[in-house]
């Protein structure tokens, strides 16, 4: 197998790490982005909320495994990049600073709305009807509901 033919083979993959005995956070890591260029594996995770020093913590054990794992002679330490909802500079500073792993951190912002044409925007709810909507059905009791059969009449 000649180079070229070993990297394309690298690429769009999913190839699940593993780590011992020990699942983190339940999610097994699956991999599929091998950059060309820069020959090593680039692991990005994405995270709903606020960046938390756990999530550098949590990506230092992933590029550990790829790199054990995964990465052939030749091949750059693998990178990290973190793409959390918000976060604090400063604190990511703090948690970033001694990690000796090439590890990124950035915010992400989702815009569909302002992106939809004009005319599907009107027809969407607001985020007070949503917010509004989940109150009540949130504050409502949960009771099982009856289901209501009709009787066969057979001879």
């Amino acid at each position: 197998m000649t180079n070229t033919e070993l990297l394309k083979s690298r690429m769009n993959r999913k190839v699940q790490v593993r780590f011992g005995s020990r699942v983190e956070r339940g999610d097994p890591l699956y991999l599929d982005n091998y950059h060309l260029k820069l020959r090593c594996y680039v692991i990005v995770e994405l995270k709903a909320g606020k960046f938390d020093s756990r999530d550098a913590g949590q990506m230092s054990a992933y590029l550990s495994a790829v790199d054990d794992q995964l990465r052939r002679d030749g091949d750059q330490p693998s990178i990290g990049i973190i793409l959390c909802k918000t976060k604090d500079n400063v604190f990511a500073e703090y948690v970033l600073r001694n990690f000796n792993r090439p590890i990124g951190l950035a915010e992400f912002e989702v815009k569909v709305v302002e992106k939809l044409p004009k005319e599907l925007k009107s027809s969407l709810p607001t985020v007070e009807e949503i917010e509004a909507e989940l109150s009540i059905v949130s504050e409502s009791p949960k009771k099982p509901k009856k289901i209501k059969t009709k009787k066969s009449n057979s001879h």
